[in-house]
């Protein structure tokens, strides 16, 4: 008979049976578009949802803005804000007060295109990016542009286009547009491969700009160190390729590029981007057409190719994001703060290492879709909303 006192040892030493964790639901969402495509590793897709301590407070700060797209700090308490469909900037005050600035080239404003990214890095020059009209080429068209100026009151002085996409199609979607500012004095500009089939095919192709991001000197010129700057053919300008349509686009606090990029119907991407790879597209991908037809036979994987660190299906509409310095609201360093324009909320991710493990939808009561999100120096967060009434909002810790 076992003595009490050999249950009791044995009860020391044997390891605790526990119960396995209970993990909380995704996200609540609708069911995904391309049911059979599953992730290629745990927690690629519909990650645990979270749901943030921190209470959000908003404010408004302007209204008015023609569908806004990109916004910028002045460093003055103002702010420098795209004007998509109007095809201008324009300088917003602390109070709301709104001033377009001159001297800026025409945009094509059809469709996707006008005024885009919008950037003051503290170099002393202010950077857009915009839907340029090409009418005077042989075939006329457009393409996504990137110029640079002085900005002297609201006047832009000392224009110069500094990078052209190429080649020039006829085409009103697609044009990428995001802006992002290394600490080695270079800059990154996403692009898009222009949605119509000629510019899709062209996304795997380095003889063009389309369907990748690339990386140029503030100046224009190109940095010898570029992946592809010894290929022959290529452009020199690729920092990555097989990029869809990238109007999302940050660097986190090592430096290294993330960007979230639009896929069809299912498939937004996010991808931690490393120079010279392949990110897929057209020939992978975890969404489909929207007619409901298949992608290239559904392939979600190929040798050579990339696999998104996370994807939605069905999308977000991703736009704008910002990793967050953790200021004023310790609980959100190193998370992600994606615009969504298609789930009308502010997507925050929760990242452990290179991973997702953790997704939350912010300000869903205000039903607005969110174009672009930037962190102030307190660690407030600027958005702008997508409307023809689009707002410029401030959203702080509540206190």
């Amino acid at each position: 008979m076992t003595s009490i006192r050999a249950l009791v040892l044995v009860a020391l030493i044997a390891p605790p049976v526990l119960a396995p964790p209970v993990l909380a639901a995704p996200v609540k969402q609708g069911p995904p578009n391309v049911p059979e495509k599953q992730p290629a590793f745990a927690g690629q897709t519909r990650a645990e949802g979270v749901t943030a301590q921190t209470r959000l407070a908003v404010t408004q700060i302007a209204s008015g803005l023609n569908k806004p797209w990109g916004v910028a700090l002045l460093g003055d308490g103002r702010f420098l804000v795209s004007e998509k469909a109007a095809g201008r900037l324009t300088i917003v005050a602390a109070d709301g007060t709104k001033t377009p600035v001159t001297g800026t080239p025409a945009t094509d404003t059809r469709n996707q295109g006008g005024m885009l990214g919008v950037a003051n890095p503290g170099d002393g020059w202010i950077y857009w990016s915009y839907a340029e009209p090409r009418a005077n080429e042989t075939p006329a068209g457009n393409g996504t542009a990137v110029a640079r100026g002085h900005l002297v009151g609201s006047e832009m002085r000392d224009v110069a286009v500094i990078f052209r996409m190429k080649p020039t199609l006829d085409a009103t979607q697609h044009y990428g547009g995001r802006l992002v500012f290394p600490k080695d004095g270079t800059m990154i500009v996403t692009l898009g491969e222009r949605s119509i089939l000629p510019g899709r095919m062209q996304a795997q192709k380095l003889d063009s700009h389309l369907g990748k991001i690339v990386r140029i000197h503030r100046d224009g010129s190109v940095p010898k160190d570029n992946p592809f700057v010894k290929t022959a053919g290529a452009k020199p300008e690729i920092w990555s390729y097989g990029n869809r349509n990238v109007q999302a686009a940050a660097l986190d606090e090592k430096g290294r590029l993330w960007e979230v990029e639009h896929g069809p119907a299912g498939g937004d991407e996010l991808n931690l981007i490393r120079p010279g790879k392949n990110y897929g597209w057209p020939t992978i991908g975890y969404g489909e057409e929207y007619s409901g037809k298949p992608i290239n036979e559904n392939r979600t994987g190929a040798p050579g190719m990339e696999q998104p660190v996370y994807y939605w299906d069905p999308v977000i509409g991703p736009s704008g994001m910002v990793f967050h310095s953790g200021k004023g609201a310790p609980e959100f360093k190193g998370n992600v703060f994606i615009g969504g324009l298609r789930v009308q909320s502010l997507v925050r991710l929760v990242l452990k290492g290179d991973r997702v493990v953790g997704e939350e939808r912010l300000l869903t009561e205000r039903k607005e879709r969110i174009r672009d999100v930037i962190e102030g120096p307190a660690g407030e967060l600027y958005l702008l909303t997508d409307d023809a009434d689009g707002k410029l909002l401030k959203v702080m810790a509540a206190r």
